[in-house]
């Protein structure tokens, strides 16, 4: 089957761009046992995400499926939203416009959505994000009126986290360990592209990814630079997303403090009055004293 290479923007995405490798890897997931004659079809959309290049690998197994996988080195809290209107793009693409206004029942794969997570900070071997949980109201009195959830898997891919997962599918596990491999090889006071560079070498004598590494060395190279990159800039985002906030929060206390001062002078000035009215009274109470006498 041929797949679309726009799509392809990282190591990752592909590898698990071959229908085996997708078979291989669900059979893992869901503890299955798809052979080889089981259909897979890669329904992967274009472009969905402005900014956003190394996620959507979706695909459908055995017609009854459809998958919506993705890989992620930082944890997104709106990846249920992000994968609901993902999934609606998917089932327009997958399904017959006209055939939802027929009477009878179309019937469609079922979902499921994962998340394979390799970000360096720690994360729980699996933790699931559910939709509700970004709603404005948990008010359980309207759930009579209809309701939507979606739920999804994260799953830590890490060396030491999920290995029983990593030992049912090849890919991931060689995928795991290249990744670690370019990572030390960084620690170690290595640039990105030697790390890289020294991996893929490692990589090819260990016999790490099968093939794929000495057919497509030069590629893996660029894609991996690019999966770093990512990496690297989401980082930049996120720092400078801290710092907005950080600029905005001391900025709101400065205004905070402007109307506090404000305020104390208002109060010192109606003190002031006061005193000045106490010190009228007083100057009268006197002279009322002084004619009464």
């Amino acid at each position: 089957m041929s797949t679309n290479r726009e799509y392809k923007a990282t190591l990752f995405s592909e590898l698990f761009s071959q229908p085996q490798r997708l078979r291989e890897l669900y059979n893992a997931l869901a503890d299955t046992d798809y052979g080889e004659d089981t259909p897979i079809e890669i329904n992967t959309l274009e472009n969905v995400f402005f900014n956003d290049l190394k996620n959507d690998v979706s695909f459908t197994i055995d017609n009854r499926y459809v998958v919506l996988l993705e890989h992620q080195s930082t944890i997104n809290d709106n990846m249920p939203l992000r994968c609901l209107m993902y999934i609606a793009r998917v089932f327009e693409k997958i399904t017959d416009e006209r055939s939802i206004y027929q009477e009878k029942q179309l019937k469609i794969p079922t979902p499921e959505f994962i998340v394979l997570y390799n970000g360096i900070k720690p994360f729980p071997q699996e933790k699931t994000l559910h939709l509700s949980e970004a709603y404005n109201t948990k008010d359980e009195s309207h759930k009579n009126l209809g309701n939507l959830d979606l739920s999804v898997k994260v799953l830590n891919i890490n060396p030491g986290q999920n290995d029983s997962l990593l030992q049912k599918s090849e890919t991931l596990n060689d995928y795991t360990t290249f990744v670690e491999r370019v990572r030390q090889n960084q620690h170690k006071g290595n640039n990105l592209r030697e790390a890289i560079n020294e991996a893929i070498s490692w990589g090819q004598d260990q016999k790490i990814l099968g093939t794929f590494l000495k057919e497509h060395g030069a590629e893996a190279n660029n894609m991996l630079m690019t999966e770093f990159n990512i990496d690297i800039a989401k980082e930049v985002w996120q720092e400078e997303a801290r710092e907005e906030a950080r600029e905005e929060f001391m900025n709101q206390i400065a205004d905070n403090e402007k109307k506090l001062a404000d305020k104390d002078k208002k109060l010192a000035d109606k003190d002031k009055e006061i005193a000045t009215q106490a010190a009228e009274i007083a100057a009268l109470q006197t002279k009322l004293n002084e004619k009464n006498k």
